[in-house]
């Protein structure tokens, strides 16, 4: 890959965006993280993702230069689409994925960490959504999900000021689970993701599937398709596994099945 570094450590796997100087998000580096979730989702050995940048940004946004190669309207709606579909792959995607953000996730790179399901900042990141500054909105679902997680009142404010928000009000926003010092950022999110994947990759995916009703306000449907996972999950092998284990009082040994 030209953009990316996929690399994995144990039952982890890491994409770290590497296009310098801001980690821009093109199409090649759009195109390029929906081949990793691809590689990532084939291999069943890998139960968690970790995303992060390299140097001194997570991503600093959309690449502008590539927008003036668009010919109409028509293509520049398409190259929204185009990231709407990677970044709603991986909202839906079957594996917990983090987002480890530093220096500055703008934009477009906000736009990726919120589609992420767990969101970890450095205290002295920026976050925000600044495509107003240029006349334009975001592309990316960024208008949508950024009210789920902090609400319409701080949403309409973060987007009309364009203003970012430091990491540690992310948290305090609800825009980022947890905050730290940025030289233990990415054991944080290691650890993390290693704790995920101590267990039974059959629950994780039922339960990130049913947190999808819950975003989108779906709690009926999300509530009916609960009881039909439920039983499944108790059939499971690793359903009955969990629970002898408890009986026996000793730690399950999960086969993913």
């Amino acid at each position: 890959m030209n953009y990316l570094q996929v690399e994995k450590q144990g039952k982890v796997a890491s994409i770290k965006l590497n296009r310098a100087p801001a980690n821009a998000l093109s199409t090649g580096v759009i195109e390029e993280i929906d081949g990793a979730l691809d590689q990532i989702e084939n291999d069943n050995s890998i139960k968690s993702v970790v995303i992060l940048g390299e140097g001194r940004f997570f991503s600093a946004g959309a690449d502008i230069k590539e927008f003036t190669e668009v010919p109409d309207e028509k293509g520049f709606a398409m190259l929204g689409k185009k990231g709407q579909d990677v970044f709603n792959r991986i909202e839906q995607f079957s594996k917990p994925v983090i987002a480890a953000i530093h220096g500055a996730a703008l934009g477009g790179g906000l736009e990726l960490a919120m589609s992420c399901h767990i969101r970890l900042v450095a205290e002295d990141a920026k976050l925000g959504l600044p495509e107003l500054t240029l006349g334009l909105i975001p592309g990316f679902a960024g208008t949508q999900r950024l009210p789920q997680l902090v609400g319409v009142p701080k949403a309409c404010e973060m987007l009309l000021s364009s203003q970012p928000i430091s990491g540690k009000e992310a948290v305090s926003f609800g825009l980022a689970n947890d905050s730290c010092p940025a030289e233990e950022l990415f054991e944080k999110a290691y650890k993390m993701a290693e704790s995920f994947s101590e267990k039974s990759a059959v629950s994780i995916k039922y339960t990130l599937e049913l947190l999808n009703y819950a975003k989108h306000g779906l709690y009926e449907k999300g509530a009916e398709k609960e009881q039909e996972l439920f039983g499944k999950a108790f059939k499971s092998h690793d359903g009955q596994e969990g629970i002898q284990a408890f009986i026996e009082k000793r730690k399950p040994v999960f086969q993913d099945r």
